[in-house]
């Protein structure tokens, strides 16, 4: 009983260092703990089992002690929560992607991803970029400060447009994205 209590408690902290991993990295993405997650979902089958037992032998009288049955749907829940606050936390940290990089992944955040997360961002990226395609020009264009002088740049639609140092442009974001983070213009805060 206390070698069961104590391994269903370590997985119970395993799952909670999933939870931790991901706030203690804030900036990057870990890579996906494929192993401690199938250890949470193996140890909660696993529970889910004895439990089903236990109560197969207290219906049938073999059994009166009913403790354990609450104390593993306690542990049970407990991995779950913990898996679901991973699980999202990596979503969220995914989509906050698609608005900081577009539609292309850096290299070492897509290698930290799982098979499934990137099926998830691409469908994400797509699902936003046809919802986009919908709303009108207007509605997805920004005003940009430029601080830098950089000279001609070209639309995805073909317009030429000179930026210079201090002048404001309204411009579709994806075609700004890379001057962007280059540091050559700045969503205008008007």
């Amino acid at each position: 009983m206390s070698a069961n209590s104590e391994e269903s408690g370590g997985v119970a902290d395993k799952a909670l260092q999933l939870v931790l991993e991901m706030k203690r990295n804030p900036d990057i993405m870990p890579p996906y703990n494929s192993d401690l997650v199938r250890q949470c979902l193996n140890k909660i089958d696993e529970l889910y089992r004895l439990n089903a037992q236990e109560l197969i032998d207290i219906r049938a009288g073999r059994q009166e002690d009913h403790s354990l049955l609450q104390a593993r749907i306690v542990a049970m829940y407990h991995i779950r929560r913990c898996l679901c606050a991973y699980i999202g936390s990596r979503k969220d940290r995914i989509k906050s992607y698609r608005w900081k990089f577009g539609g292309v992944l850096p290299l070492a955040i897509k290698n930290a991803l799982c098979d499934a997360e990137i099926e998830f961002f691409n469908e994400y990226s797509s699902t936003l970029a046809n919802f986009q395609a919908n709303l009108g020009e207007s509605a997805y264009l920004f005003r940009f400060e430029h601080w830098k002088n950089y000279g001609e740049f070209e639309t995805s639609d073909g317009t030429l447009v000179v930026l210079m140092k201090d002048s404001l442009h309204s411009l579709p974001r994806q075609d700004c994205e890379m001057l962007i983070r280059q540091g050559v213009l700045e969503v205008a805060n008007s």
